[in-house]
């Protein structure tokens, strides 16, 4: 009789629609359980559907990466659980064309949030539960590259991404006595509700790809900053 093995569990911050819905449903279909977390479990999404399909493999959880006060009432509500992976997909942007320095202070403060604060909040509060030898990581962009900026425009969400990344390159320095891997990932240009219809590259040919790169850095320690290729990004 064969062995039971226990499906590894990944905890995706973010998934009601998007590339976190995909890669939700790309770990369920991989034999995984699925934590995905979205602002309101209770409103019909793609991913309460996916949950209702799901037969158990996947639970919704309440979180807005915003409200320190949810990020607390996760952590307590996982007290005791086993992540194998902890991945943190949230995103906005404003202002694309508008210098920074011209920016409204709250504009400003909402993406910087939304976008760097926000996913660090979770990293730090949940990242106990991950095994030690399991992967944390973030959804960064090729935008956060200072190295590649050679076009510029969309300056607050690049400096988002920019400050997310270092934020992450921080964390993994306080990581480095352990044997986990630590990701950022760049998708790409894709089209979402985030990347508009003029995107290149669709949801659904971009998750695959993305999945590949999650799941070749389980059991490889360190950081590593990846597109969706695999390939190093300059800082």
């Amino acid at each position: 009789m064969p062995p039971v093995t226990t499906p590894r569990t990944a905890l995706l911050v973010g998934a009601s629609r998007g590339l976190g819905h995909g890669l939700a449903a790309a770990f369920v279909d991989r034999g995984w359980d699925v934590i995905g977390t979205a602002r309101d479990p209770a409103a019909p999404s793609p991913l309460t559907d996916l949950a209702e399909r799901s037969a158990g493999h996947l639970t919704v959880e309440r979180l807005d990466v915003d409200d320190p006060g949810q990020v607390s009432a996760l952590r307590e509500r996982l007290a005791g659980r086993r992540l194998d992976v902890l991945f943190v997909n949230s995103g906005t942007t404003h202002h694309e064309d508008t210098p920074v320095g011209v920016v409204p202070t709250q504009d400003f403060v909402r993406v910087m949030v939304t976008n760097a604060l926000g996913p660090m909040r979770v990293i730090e509060a949940l990242s106990d539960l991950v095994a030690d030898d399991g992967l944390i990581g973030a959804m960064s962009s090729g935008q956060g590259s200072i190295t590649n900026n050679t076009s510029g425009g969309r300056e607050v969400y690049r400096g988002s991404k920019a400050a997310l990344n270092m934020f992450v390159r921080g964390f993994a320095v306080r990581q480095a006595g352990t044997r986990r891997s630590i990701l950022l990932l760049a998708p790409g240009w894709i089209r979402t509700a985030l990347g508009g219809p003029e995107a290149p590259y669709t949801v659904e040919e971009s998750v695959p790809l993305l999945m590949d790169v999650l799941e070749s850095r389980l059991g490889r320690p360190g950081l590593a900053y990846l597109d969706r290729e695999g390939r190093i990004v300059p800082w």
